[in-house]
């Protein structure tokens, strides 16, 4: 399953360092997907993009961005269910189409 940012988030942006796959991004900001610019997926506070977590999967042993947070608002996104081959079947595509 992928992780997410709740609404305990204060923007400091510390877990957007810790990304591998540039999958965090700050309230109000556009993100970048296989080279197509797409519009924010939140104003209020630091986002993570679904279809660029990988929850670290062939980087880390854990998702870095959870340790990252100092308001523990970055949690696992119990709607979004993905197995560890999904996971590295996602990492690959983004090595694909570039991140």
């Amino acid at each position: 399953m992928a992780v997410i940012i709740t609404e305990d988030c204060i923007s400091c942006n510390a877990c957007e360092a810790e990304c591998p796959n540039n999958a965090i991004y700050g309230a109000g900001e556009t993100y970048n997907y296989g080279g197509e610019e797409k519009d924010t997926l939140n104003d209020e506070h630091t986002y993570i993009v679904p279809e660029k977590c990988t929850e670290c999967v062939g980087f880390y042993d854990e998702p870095q961005c959870i340790a990252a947070c100092p308001t523990e608002a970055i949690i696992q996104d119990e709607n979004n269910q993905e197995t560890q081959e999904e996971l590295m079947a996602k990492k690959e595509k983004l090595d694909e189409i570039g991140r």
